[in-house]
């Protein structure tokens, strides 16, 4: 029996920026990453959040992968993780490394040839609950100053204004 085929070549899958209906009247672009969260969705604590451009992906209360579609180094998947564990995924795809700018994370570039395949099997990873990935998200931060009325922000000068 032949395995069930791919769902097609890559450009197809990626939706290769054909619109997506958004509501009555509106077009909206399909995010190029969609395909590889759409496995997660049928997960119960599956959630899908904005964050900083990009979108990021929660299972079982817990950051587990980043879909970033902006200009290197931020177009591809990053992968939630605590650095003791950047060894051993690393050893298993070795496409992955620390992002340039984010290093606590390991980042799968869109620009790998096997992007598709090791992408795919990063959301298996996930699927099958690797405890490698994943991380508790932070919790919300008070700016470092606190001004007028305890706002976040810059702090009230000698006047009581805050700065420019």
């Amino acid at each position: 029996m032949n395995p069930e085929p791919r769902r097609g070549a890559r450009a197809d899958r990626r939706g290769a920026g054909a619109p997506a209906i958004g509501g009555p009247g509106a077009l909206r672009r399909v995010h190029p990453y969609a395909w590889l969260w759409e496995p997660l969705e049928s997960e119960p604590s599956f959630l899908l959040r904005p964050m900083f451009g990009t979108r990021a992906a929660y299972l079982d209360g817990r950051l587990v992968l980043c879909f970033s579609a902006g200009d290197e180094p931020w177009r591809g998947v990053l992968v939630c993780t605590e650095k003791a564990h950047h060894g051993s995924l690393m050893a298993e795809i070795p496409a992955l490394a620390p992002h340039p700018v984010l290093p606590k994370w390991l980042y799968l570039p869109d620009s790998f040839d096997a992007f598709d395949r090791r992408a795919e099997q990063l959301v298996a990873l996930v699927r099958r609950r690797d405890p490698r990935i994943g991380v508790a998200p932070g919790e919300r931060r008070r700016g470092r100053a606190q001004g007028a009325r305890g706002a976040p922000g810059r702090a009230a000068g000698p006047s009581g204004q805050r700065g420019p």
